[in-house]
Formats: structure tokens, sequence, C-alpha cells
């Protein structure tokens, strides 16, 4: 099926149905994540974050917090 048909079924979707397609289609790739490239320079990045999230470097916040100052910062 060539990418212009699939934009017009998709173009037919109620809102509902397309949220269900995105997600089902982040499903997929999450499922097939190894087949994703991940630069040396990416690994390294997060390699050296990951430590010093173990090392007590970062401080972590939960999402309610990050949530509301956010909203606070942009009202």
């Amino acid at each position: 099926m060539k990418s212009e048909d699939i934009i017009k079924e998709i173009d037919n979707l109620r809102l509902s149905e397309k949220l269900i397609l995105v997600e089902d289609i982040w499903d997929s790739i999450a499922r097939n994540n190894e087949q994703i490239p991940l630069p040396e320079w990416q690994k390294a990045e997060l390699d050296e974050r990951y430590s010093n999230y173990k090392n007590g470097k970062y401080k972590l916040h939960d999402w309610e917090s990050v949530h509301e100052e956010l909203r606070n910062k942009y009202k």
C-alpha cells in the first residue's frame, strides 16, 4: 500500500480511532526497538547519566511536582 493511500484511510478515521492507531504504531515500534540504531555518542550520554543517577549526582523529582512546576511556570 502506498503512503498516500494510507493517509487517505487515516483521514477517514474518527479522532478516537486515530489516537488508538498512533498508540498501536508506537507499541509496534517498542516491540522492535532493538532495530532502532543507537549512535555511540547517545549511548555514552545515557551511560553517563545513569552513572550519575546511581552515584546520587542527580536529584529526582516525582511527576506530580514536575507537572505542577510547569503549570505554574507557563500560566
